[in-house]
């Protein structure tokens, strides 16, 4: 099997961050909103912990609840069972329960259950309110989304960050605002902020701002029909997002979500666009379309997917690697495997580095220094172990990315690895 040097790779992607052609975007997905700095980090619930909590208190709301959600986990599989094959599932039977019933629930049942779970769902994304009010600074100044806005605001460069989510939380928002770092995420005013689609079509519109997309809707989003326009007011109920469901295709052919998936596209066509994908599982089909197409206008954009599958490793027949097999110019970058130029190998340093540069690779890559028995006896000698070049890419973490990113910018490695360029 092919071995990838990920000493190699890393100097491709610090030239990346600090060029001053290269247009820098990010594609978040629900892993960067688990992310924590410390035990005071502000994180939402998994898939997996969230459908456990939420058929939970379904079931303790009205025990016919409970009682269909179990019959339908045992219809799904439980391997299968989650927030977005559940909401799918009610979806489903609620469009052909007529005056029926269906795991002894009526059409009235069905849209009650659903509205529930969707409310759910808002709530354990609001993790910016404590008592109604936002969040503490003190709480704020602990969420790696916050160093994150470090590294944004510190980094100089003539083209702006372009960050796509597709969390509906208010984490990098926070961030951003702490840090004071000024964005754009689509919505102009200020009394009623209103959607507006044509600045979204315009990159020369506040070219010097970072932007936020937030491809999937946010807290707070609402379609108005007296103006009949997307205004951003307080978050309630009718709150627009594109919740986790089949759904969520068809919605996402209408504005606001049309005009967001036409940026992300037209970021990638643009000529030198580097697109870095962290915690984002490459299960949405619509985004998924959207940036293979767009990179089959271009010869010069590129995407890197850091991909987390340290409790679930890819192998050749991963879905995700497959992508990367049928497309050059995506290369992924998962815990202990590749797929880069269309080649699939394990991570491997060819050749074992000095104490100096282990300080550095560190900060990517967690060495496979000791062997596991030293390692669970609490016997490993650091300096002394067997070496073998194998280990954890680790940047596929989204607060160890953060950390690669900052610590560029703390130690003035931007400028050293210009000068390096240069010469």
């Amino acid at each position: 099997m092919m071995k990838h040097d990920p000493s190699e790779y890393i100097r491709g992607i610090q030239q990346i961050l600090i060029s001053d052609k290269k247009k820098i975007g990010f594609l978040f997905g629900a892993g960067s909103s688990l992310a924590r700095k410390s035990d005071n980090s502000l994180t939402v619930p998994a898939i997996g912990a969230m459908t456990k909590e939420i058929v939970k208190e379904a079931g303790e709301k009205q025990a016919s609840y409970g009682i269909a959600l179990e019959q339908i986990e045992v219809e799904l599989g439980s391997d299968n069972f989650n927030i977005e094959t559940l909401l799918s599932k009610l979806e489903l039977k609620l469009e052909v329960i007529g005056d029926s019933t269906l795991n002894s629930l009526t059409k009235e049942d069905f849209q009650n259950l659903i509205q529930f779970i969707k409310k759910c769902v808002r709530e354990k994304v609001s993790v910016h309110l404590e008592n109604d009010k936002i969040v503490h600074k003190d709480i704020v100044k602990d969420l790696v989304q916050t160093d994150f806005a470090n590294w944004i605001g510190q980094a100089e460069r003539k083209y702006p960050i372009e960050i796509f989510t597709t969390n509906y939380d208010f984490l990098f928002e926070l961030g951003l605002e702490y840090k004071e770092v000024p964005y754009y995420d689509g919505f102009c005013g200020s009394l009623r902020a209103f959607f507006n689609p044509e600045s979204v079509e315009d990159f020369s519109f506040l070219s010097k701002q970072t932007k936020l997309w937030k491809i999937h809707g946010s807290l707070g989003w609402h379609y108005d029909t007296d103006t009949e326009k997307i205004l951003r007011v307080s978050p309630d109920d009718e709150d627009i997002l594109i919740y986790p469901s089949t759904l969520k295709y068809k919605d996402s052919k209408k504005q606001p979500y049309e005009s967001l998936l036409d940026r992300l596209s037209n970021f990638i066509k643009q000529d030198d666009s580097i697109l870095i994908t962290c915690g984002y599982s490459w299960g949405d089909e619509h985004i998924n379309s959207r940036i293979v197409s767009a990179l089959k206008t271009n010869t010069t954009s590129h995407v890197i997917a850091l991909y987390y599958d340290r409790y679930d490793k890819i192998d050749e027949q991963s879905k995700v690697v497959k992508i990367g097999f049928d497309n050059p110019k995506i290369s992924i970058y998962a815990s202990n495997s590749a797929v880069i130029g269309c080649n699939f190998g394990n991570w491997k340093i060819k050749s074992e580095p000095s104490k100096e540069d282990s300080v550095n690779i560190d900060l990517y890559f967690d060495e496979d220094g000791a062997l596991d028995e030293d390692a669970i006896k609490g016997t490993e000698t650091k300096g002394e172990e067997d070496w073998k070049g194998t280990g954890e890419f680790v940047l596929p973490d989204f607060g160890k990315l953060v950390k690669f990113l900052n610590s560029m910018v703390n130690e003035n490695e931007i400028k050293k690895i210009g000068e390096n360029v240069k010469k």
